[in-house]
């Protein structure tokens, strides 16, 4: 097998016409994003952004999989619109470049690697970086590692591409617990005209308003515990993902060094496997557990309107777990109570960088991470979502468990406990 090229900043290399994927690999978190751009440098509109709160592009060819310190972008390059020159690949941070540590991009064809780059840390204080692009140059797809640093976060970085970013909520993030996620901003003119009108034919087509959308995410943590989501006739479908490290198996897929390289080792021989849970209280007095184990998956259109999607056991399906709540019926639910717990593998939840997201219609993304579990406590009890007077509390807990039987105990459920395999 030939050995991926190396590029240096500046470089670039021919790209094959073909699907391809480019990985991104950090030491902490990160905010990844693609933006499809034309000859003006510009988005056209919100479906050519990828980033956390929209996964794919409007037509589904440039999408995103995997976890915010070990992702993909998978680019379908035949299929991009004839308009589009570019695809450019960025990150974002609350912290540096020099906090984040060294990122690490490869290029794949399937489960070769073609290239790889890497972007020194060392001195580098800015906030948002433009790691690299595909781009057309007569007629083939190119791809150059760039790594321009950019000042400020991932708002200055999507505005740079065309993107509007629309205002925040003051002091939504300074307060999560006393202000209600703002919804993702799409707007779009609308001809108001009524039908039949005689001017209507008169009027011309309106012009397409500069892409607006809102990057707000809330993350819960110890000093922001909590959010308030107001109260509504219809929650909609209600989704809460687990998502993991799914590093792929192959040994010349992965960075062999230091931090990367043991956690790539601990995915190799351990395993993982994370299962997502729910204790649901209804209304009646009624409590339910969902899991996979056992093949308590629930029921989303009946008692007690909760589902789990399915199971996924051995930690590569792209995206992790899913549960359901069906928000139509809210006001039939007192509460949801969300667990995770390792099924298989070592108990180490801060390698593991797992990451819970609840996902409300028309809120902002709210999450929280499962990294302090300390010894080898495989369970924890990640969140409970309370029907205060038909609103929705969304509260974190992040408490670790020997098991089923010690959360029960500690949050007074109630159940009746025995040991299971799936």
């Amino acid at each position: 097998m030939n050995q991926p090229q190396q590029l240096v900043a500046g470089a670039n290399a021919p790209l094959p016409t073909d699907n391809i994927s480019v990985r991104i690999l950090s030491q902490n978190a990160i905010d990844c994003a693609a933006y499809r751009l034309t000859t003006d440098g510009k988005v056209r509109g919100d479906g050519d952004m990828i980033f956390y709160g929209q996964k794919r592009s409007d037509d589904g060819n440039v999408s995103f999989r995997g976890h915010d310190s070990d992702g993909f972008f998978d680019i379908n390059l035949p299929a991009q619109p004839a308009s589009i020159e570019k695809i450019a690949l960025a990150f974002s941070s609350a912290q540096t470049l020099a906090q984040v540590g060294d990122v690490d991009i490869q290029v794949l064809q399937g489960s070769q690697v073609l290239m790889t780059c890497q972007l020194s840390s060392a001195g580098r204080n800015e906030k948002a970086i433009i790691l690299a692009e595909c781009y057309r140059r007569q007629g083939s797809w190119k791809f150059r590692f760039i790594a321009q640093g950019f000042e400020g976060g991932l708002k200055p970085l999507s505005e740079h591409f065309g993107v509007e970013i629309a205002d925040e909520a003051p002091a939504q993030h300074q307060n999560a617990s006393q202000n209600q996620a703002q919804p993702i901003n799409t707007q779009r003119p609308i001809n108001t005209q009524k039908a039949g009108s005689t001017s209507q034919a008169n009027t011309p087509p309106p012009i397409p308003a500069t892409p607006s959308i809102n990057l707000s995410k809330i993350t819960l943590t110890k000093n922001q515990s909590s959010i308030n989501l107001k109260k509504r006739d219809d929650f909609g479908k209600i989704s809460v993902n687990l998502d993991w490290n799914q590093r792929p198996e192959s040994n010349n897929s992965a960075p062999k060094k230091g931090l990367l390289g043991d956690l790539f080792k601990q995915h190799q021989s351990s395993g993982i496997d994370l299962d997502v849970g729910a204790m649901i209280h209804l209304k009646n007095g009624e409590k339910t557990l969902i899991q996979a184990l056992g093949d308590r998956f629930g029921s989303l259109q009946s008692a007690p309107y909760v589902c789990l999607r399915a199971d996924d056991r051995t930690g590569q399906v792209s995206g992790g777990e899913w549960l359901d709540i069906n928000g139509q019926q809210w006001s039939q639910i007192e509460e949801v109570f969300i667990f995770a717990f390792i099924y298989e593998g070592a108990p180490n939840w801060e390698k593991t960088d797992g990451v819970v997201t609840i996902h409300v219609p028309d809120q902002s993304p709210i999450e929280t991470r499962l990294t302090e579990g300390a010894g080898n406590l495989p369970m924890c009890a990640i969140a409970r979502l309370v029907n205060q007077q038909g609103s929705i509390n969304v509260e974190r807990i992040n408490q670790y468990f020997k098991g089923h039987q010690e959360m029960d105990k500690a949050f007074n459920w109630g159940f009746s406990w025995k040991r299971g395999r799936k």
